[in-house]
Parts: C-alpha cells; sequence; structure tokens
C-alpha cells in the first residue's frame, strides 16, 4: 500500500507551488507514466493555467487518492484556480472537480503559443505537451519553408511553423473536428492574418497521395501517426507506406521529423523500419524528450528521429 508521505518524497510535490507561480506556460508536475516513481505509474499531474489536471490510468487506492486530494486543496487552492481530475480508465473518462470551475475556453501556453484545450468527455485534451521539444526544433528551420504535417491532429506543428513564417503548411487529419481546432489554435496565436499559406485537408492519407504530393515537394516533413488506431493506422503494416512515399514527397536535402509512441517498439525497430522502407534516409539525430517527463527507459519512451534526404 502506498502512502502520501512516499508520494511526496519521491515527486517533489512541496515544490509544486513555486514551479506553478513560476510558470505561464503548460509544466508537468508529476510523470508517473514514465515508470520512475513505483507505486505511482498510473497517474499524471499537469498544470494549465489556471488548471490543474489530473489523469488517472486506473481506480486510485482509497486512504491514498483521499490524502493525495486534501493535501492538494491544503497547498494549492489558493493559488490556483481549478482542480480537474480525469479518471481515463473508465470507458466515458468521467471528470471531476476537485474545486473551482473550468475556464470556458481553457488553453496551454508554449511560449508565444496559445491551444485550445477540450476537457472531459473525450480521452485527448487537444494539446501534446510531449511534443513541445520538436516543435522548439521545428520553429528555427521553418522560415520560408514547404511543410507537410502528416497526422496533424490539431495543427501543433502547423503553429509553430507559422509563427516562423513558413511559406506554406500543409496539414493532413481524418478528424475534420481536430482540423477546426486547428484553426482555432492559429487564430489564438494570431496567426491567421500572417503570410504563410495553411492547408487543412480532412482526408484520409493513404487515399490522398496524388493531391498531397501535387502540394509538395517539401522542404520539412512531420510523421506523427498514433501507433494503433482501429481502421486508421497499424504501425507494423502502415508505417513501411508511409516511408516509401519520402523520396516523392522531400526535396531535395529536405528533412523528415519521423516520430512514435509505442512503448511496447523500441527506437532500433523505427531506425530498423526507416532503413528498409527509406534507404535513401540519412539518419541525423534522435530529440531529446521534456526534462519534466523522467523516463525509466528511453527506448520505451517517446521516438522523435531526425532525418534529411
Amino acid at each position: 500500500m502506498t502512502d502520501f508521505k512516499q508520494f511526496s518524497s519521491v515527486s517533489a510535490f512541496a515544490q509544486w507551488p513555486q514551479k506553478i507561480a513560476e510558470s505561464d506556460d503548460a509544466i508537468r508536475l508529476f510523470h508517473g507514466r514514465g515508470q520512475c516513481f513505483s507505486g505511482f505509474e498510473y497517474f499524471t499531474v499537469d498544470y494549465f493555467a489556471p488548471v490543474l489536471w489530473v489523469v488517472l490510468y486506473r481506480e486510485p487506492e482509497a486512504e491514498f487518492w483521499a490524502e493525495f486530494c486534501s493535501q492538494l486543496t491544503t497547498h494549492l487552492a489558493s493559488s490556483v484556480g481549478v482542480a480537474a481530475v480525469q479518471h481515463r480508465y473508465q470507458r466515458d473518462a468521467e471528470l471531476d472537480l476537485l474545486w473551482g470551475e473550468l475556464p470556458e475556453r481553457p488553453v496551454a501556453k508554449e511560449h508565444n503559443l496559445v491551444f485550445q484545450l477540450q476537457f472531459g468527455g473525450r480521452q485527448n485534451i487537444g494539446y501534446f505537451m510531449d511534443m513541445q521539444p520538436a516543435r522548439q526544433w521545428l520553429r528555427p528551420r521553418s522560415k520560408g519553408k514547404r511543410i507537410l504535417n502528416l497526422f496533424s491532429y490539431t495543427c501543433a506543428f502547423s503553429v509553430a511553423a507559422a509563427a516562423e513564417g513558413a511559406e506554406r503548411v500543409v496539414n493532413v487529419d481524418m478528424s475534420k473536428s481536430a482540423l477546426r481546432t486547428g484553426r482555432v489554435n492559429h487564430q489564438l496565436s494570431g496567426l491567421e492574418f500572417t503570410d504563410t499559406e495553411v492547408v487543412y485537408l480532412g482526408h484520409d492519407i493513404f487515399r490522398s497521395w496524388g493531391r498531397i504530393k501535387k502540394m509538395g515537394p517539401y522542404d520539412l516533413v512531420i510523421c506523427d501517426p498514433p501507433s494503433r488506431q482501429a481502421g486508421s493506422f497499424e504501425v507494423r503494416k502502415d508505417y513501411p507506406r508511409l516511408l516509401r512515399k519520402m523520396p516523392e514527397l522531400l526535396a531535395e536535402g529536405g528533412e523528415a521529423l519521423i516520430c512514435l509512441n509505442a512503448p511496447y517498439l523500441d527506437t532500433d525497430f523505427l531506425q530498423e523500419m526507416v532503413a528498409e522502407h527509406w534507404p535513401e534516409g540519412q539518419f541525423i539525430e534522435r530529440l531529446p524528450g521534456r526534462k519534466d517527463f523522467p523516463e525509466s527507459d528511453a527506448a520505451a519512451s517517446l521516438k522523435v528521429l531526425s532525418y534529411k534526404a
């Protein structure tokens, strides 16, 4: 059985108020999912001002949870406007409020960029904080570039590229609602009237190669698919199909970000798959993860690999 005293000793809980006070950007306060904290692997805690966001991946022990909620209220209720808990292990991902009321239009901030959040009723909230280092990598490479953003979801990479003056960003995703949120994200970040041409294609990537290729060639391709999504993508079967298209999509000397978030598949798997199905691709580096996302096994964590054509 775990208790709050044990949690406090491994989580730096006493430092949370200071971290929250010092950060305007979204931050992860506790990353249990990285398997670094024995007994607490089943939840995460994020702060999206003014919302403290706790996600549970299984039902917690009753005694620990009661003490955890009590300590949160005692130490953070005076400085944090809202505390919400998502029970992601439940089919409907039920949402509880510990205190406060959720903002009508919650957002996540990342440097000078703003992303709309959608709490409750769905597992994903519309923003993946762990991809922030990749967006930082992208920004200085974007000015004047033609960029293809595959599996764009809510277009966070597009926002980062447009903020730095990309010539064109083509966002492709089957979810038209995600793309609508992507438009909102560009507006929230003040990018709706820039010189960057932003294209939103609500299509199945595998049925739209002609149109996607016609808008190229691209100086940079971002490929960040789901590892497994019924009826849409299965990494072992479908990633090779994407990789074989790279020579047709990339301009000479172009770059690609090849991403995979599947703990059961390691870095070697991804590199070997690229070598087999895109042998022309030159591996450059694996991008580092966020420091507030500690991982016990780097091979199992989010993999973002940079390649050059």
